[in-house]
């Protein structure tokens, strides 16, 4: 198992690699940082711009200021941010837990909703318990995460004034405004996950339902909820789990959108600031924690499957 998750974790060095340089050429294509910065701020000359390029180090070749810049993230160096001039570090620091929380609480609620649901649809085939789990299903799947945000606000916050319309207060310093902060935001955020969470687990158990050791298991006069949920649900969670650790990366890049709108102070509004700015530092160091959050996401929903099936083994 160990030379596994270090064989992995070696695999995933260059894919991480990779999806740096690309952004960072990407964004060299999106203008010039210190030609944004004049826009914002007050005139430099010609010989105070080149000097201001000097030493951000942007008259170097593209490669070499990635180069550069990967050689002080190995230090744990994320350089200064061109737009406020702190630390990137820093700026990390304070958004990333703000995105963690939005991002897990709305992991757990579509596990919560999408789990159950599934397994009732799939062992009531056709009822109308199924056909409204199915109709449900498809409007979530369906629904922008930015358009039900918007309605959820409406209703809510401006008509029902039940929950805040925007903000964040942390769920260690209060735990009930900081559940009524995000409530609205994970669920918009969530949806779409619980929505295909929900397919995914009742086409799986429809087909374990089918198998041998399922009518084995009821003939040797297992409570039906034994077969259920040990025998069947623990066999169908495989391709559950597999679509779980890919939905990862798909929070987080719609924590962006969401962040946005509920003016949640995370990391994927800090993004797409430092990106309508040209802050290159900044958006270097976010898209390198999502990258590292999905490929240990994903390493971690290999490591699952053996503790799901026995019959996997890790070599």
């Amino acid at each position: 198992m160990q030379a596994y998750v270090i064989r992995r974790l070696l695999q995933a060095l260059p894919v991480t690699i990779l999806v740096t340089l690309m952004v960072f050429m990407l964004l060299h294509l999106t203008g010039d940082p210190v030609h944004l910065m004049m826009a914002s701020g007050e005139a430099l000359t010609p010989e105070q711009r080149e000097a201001l390029r000097k030493e951000l180090g942007l008259d170097k070749p593209i490669l070499v200021q990635y180069g550069v810049w990967l050689g002080k993230v190995v230090q744990g160096d994320f350089g200064r941010s061109l737009k406020t001039q702190r630390l990137v570090i820093d700026e990390l620091k304070v958004r990333l837990p703000v995105t963690a929380e939005l991002g897990i609480i709305s992991w757990i609620f579509s596990v919560v909703i999408a789990l159950p649901a599934g397994v009732v649809s799939a062992v009531r085939r056709g009822s109308r318990i199924d056909i409204l789990t199915t109709v449900l299903t498809m409007a979530g799947v369906a629904i922008p995460g930015f358009w039900l945000g918007i309605m959820l606000i409406l209703l809510f916050s401006v008509q029902l004034n039940w929950l805040p319309a925007f903000g964040f207060v942390s769920h260690f310093t209060n735990p009930i405004d900081g559940f009524r902060h995000l409530v609205l935001p994970a669920f918009s955020l969530g949806l779409g996950a619980a929505a295909l969470n929900m397919r995914q687990t009742r086409s799986a158990m429809l087909e374990v339902l089918t198998q041998d050791y399922i009518r084995t298991a009821r003939a040797k006069g297992l409570h039906e909820r034994v077969v259920i949920w040990v025998h069947a649900f623990k066999n169908a969670s495989l391709p559950v789990v597999t679509l779980m650790g890919l939905q990862i990366g798909r929070l987080l890049g719609g924590a962006v959108i969401i962040e946005r709108l509920f003016a949640v102070p995370g990391m994927g509004r800090l993004m797409v600031d430092s990106i309508f700015f040209a802050d290159f530092p900044v958006v270097q160091a976010c898209v390198l924690i999502v990258a590292l959050c999905v490929v240990l996401a994903n390493l971690a929903t290999d490591l699952l499957y053996a503790y799901l099936d026995p019959r996997i083994r890790y070599a």
